[in-house]
């Protein structure tokens, strides 16, 4: 399960997370939808460990796995369409 307590989390000072909770059971699947700039790709970021809350906790099981499709996809000359 899923575990997001009292989450909070600024950027230069501007809320983006403040006292946000939520828990999803084992199995379920969730879809991120909002307008840009809303949050979701910094929730992410959170729920991986690549950001740190200024506050709360975030609680993840060991085997995760957290899927996203992302806005923009990397280009190059390797890339296949």
């Amino acid at each position: 399960m899923l575990h997001i307590n009292e989450l909070v989390y600024r950027i230069e000072g501007k809320p983006i997370f403040d006292g946000a909770t939520v828990a999803i059971p084992g199995g379920h699947k969730v879809g991120l939808v909002g307008r840009n700039g809303a949050g979701k790709t910094t929730l992410l970021r959170l729920i991986n460990g690549e950001l740190f809350p200024d506050a709360g906790s975030i609680g993840v099981p060991r085997n995760h796995r957290i899927g996203y499709v992302a806005q923009e996809a990397p280009g190059g000359e390797a890339s296949l369409i």
